[in-house]
């Protein structure tokens, strides 16, 4: 079927599809707090920073032969004793949006990651964003904590609500 959506990992032949999604987010919306678009270059950090299985893996979600969004985890902060909390981030193209893939790129990624060792997944969502918030608590992420005023764009401040979710079963 020519308009069926996969999911996959993440391929090199994706990074100019991925670069022109973030980018648009960069430009036209508070959701990242990038304000300047990403290169290239830049963006191939992030792609090498991702392996086919262990604590940072990235799964696309390709229509057509392109890529037309991601959901990713990466690492939540550099010191060892992070090491089992992961960060996720997911994005789709605009036109993209409202179709599901969401919630199929997360339940991609969390399969994926249920056997590595991850204590908690944790996510920052600019306020307000409540297609993100629904997504991310139908997925089990609860609201920790509100950072209020912390990136300015736009010419205007910002609140990041913190999101966590448990990879174990805690009841």
């Amino acid at each position: 079927m020519p308009n069926e959506t996969s999911i996959r990992h993440v391929e090199q032949g994706d990074l100019p599809a991925l670069l022109a999604i973030y980018n648009y987010y960069v430009r036209e919306t508070p959701v990242t707090f990038d304000i300047e678009p990403r290169t290239l270059a830049r963006r191939q950090q992030w792609l090498d920073g991702f392996a086919p299985a262990g604590r940072y893996q990235c799964f696309v979600a390709v229509k057509d032969g392109e890529a037309v969004g991601w959901a990713s985890s990466h690492r939540y902060k550099d010191r060892a004793a992070y090491d089992t909390t992961v960060a996720s981030s997911i994005y789709l193209a605009p036109q993209a949006c409202g179709l599901g893939l969401g919630r199929r790129l997360y339940a991609t990624l969390f399969d994926a990651l249920k056997n590595e060792k991850i204590h908690r997944v944790v996510v920052g969502i600019t306020q307000p964003n409540p297609a993100s918030v629904g997504l991310h608590l139908a997925f089990g992420f609860e609201l920790v904590g509100t950072y209020r005023e912390v990136g300015w764009k736009f010419g205007r401040f910002w609140d990041v609500g913190t999101y966590l979710k448990s990879t174990r079963d805690e009841s």
